[in-house]
């Protein structure tokens, strides 16, 4: 499995952001299955969701937190890149 997120390192703080569907947050049980699908690659970081509407507004799903840390970053800088997991 392929899937782009960014580890991001703020306020002390090291975690996961993981771009998914944005039918995958509409559901809190899809969006929980999701995290802990993921977390394996990322050591033991939370993980938060991300996706994006039409209009690339991002939406969240996480500790709240994290989330709120993610509102005063500019994701466009974030250090994305493109994980392998699994298969």
């Amino acid at each position: 499995m392929q899937f782009n997120a960014a580890v991001i390192r703020d306020h002390g703080v090291s975690f996961a952001v993981v771009i998914v569907k944005p039918s995958v947050l509409r559901s809190p049980q899809d969006a929980v299955k999701a995290q802990v699908a993921f977390a394996p690659a990322f050591r033991g970081m939370p993980v938060v969701l991300m996706a994006q509407d039409d209009s690339g507004i991002p939406s969240f799903h996480g500790r709240q937190d994290l989330v709120g840390l993610l509102r005063d970053i500019n994701l466009d800088y974030a250090p994305w890149k493109v994980y392998s997991y699994g298969r």
